[in-house]
Formats: C-alpha cells, structure tokens, sequence
C-alpha cells in the first residue's frame, strides 16, 4: 500500500474516534438528586418540578437566582442557578437542570424550562367547525 493512503486511514480512524468520544461525553440521561451526589462531572442532568411551597429569589449579593426544586423520585433540594428568574417558571410543567451537587445544594450551569404545550390540550376551533 501506498504510505498516503495508510496516513488517510489512520486518520480518518482517529478522527471517528475523537467525534465518537466527545459525542459519547455530551449525552446525559437525567438523575435524581441522590444519584446525582455520587457522580462525578459537571453536566448532570436532574429532572423536576418547582416546589413553590419553599423560598426562592435572586439574591443580588451572589447575582444566583435560588429555589427548591422536587425531582422525580420525590426528593427536594436547593438549587442555585447564576442568572435570573427564567421566563415562564411558574407555569413550567418540568425543570431541568443541568449541573452539579455541592453538598445539599445542586449548583446549576444551565436549566431547561419545559412548558406546557399550547397545542397538545386544545383543538384548535376554527379547524373543528369547519369539519
């Protein structure tokens, strides 16, 4: 064989394995917050719901916006997240955020607002009356 085609194999080969490695490091299936405590990393990702029965606001002095949220086995922690109040969270039907445990607090990098859908509950009338 020729030495160029062999360079290209190799690197093609390496660079499906960098592209493999890195994609295989980006996905995260979501946690709760005990299993979330024994993991190591940065992007865990824990699914739940606002809990607007405890405290929560933007404190001006660290410039977090903090809450306690429930996740879905039922446990509730303090979540700590470097931003604002995001748009729509009170009405969000799931909060995810994605970060880590720092003690009893998850300190959040990022955090998903899922909403309710405007078009999974209704139908929309004018299209029924038509029918």
């Amino acid at each position: 064989m020729r030495p160029r085609l062999i360079f290209g194999i190799i690197g093609i080969v390496v660079f499906t394995s960098v592209v493999l490695f890195n994609f295989s490091q980006s996905i995260s299936s979501y946690v709760d917050f005990e299993q979330a405590a024994v993991m190591e990393g940065d992007r865990i990702h824990v699914a739940g719901v606002w809990d607007a029965s405890r405290p929560s606001g933007f404190s001006t002095e660290t410039m977090t916006f903090n809450f306690y949220m429930t996740d879905i086995s039922g446990n509730s922690r303090r979540v700590s997240y470097p931003g604002p109040k995001p748009n729509n969270f009170e009405q969000a039907d799931q909060l995810v955020v994605i970060g880590q445990m720092r003690g009893e607090t998850f300190v959040s990098r990022d955090m998903l607002v899922k909403c309710p859908s405007k078009y999974n509950d209704a139908i929309q009338p004018e299209l029924t009356e038509q029918r």
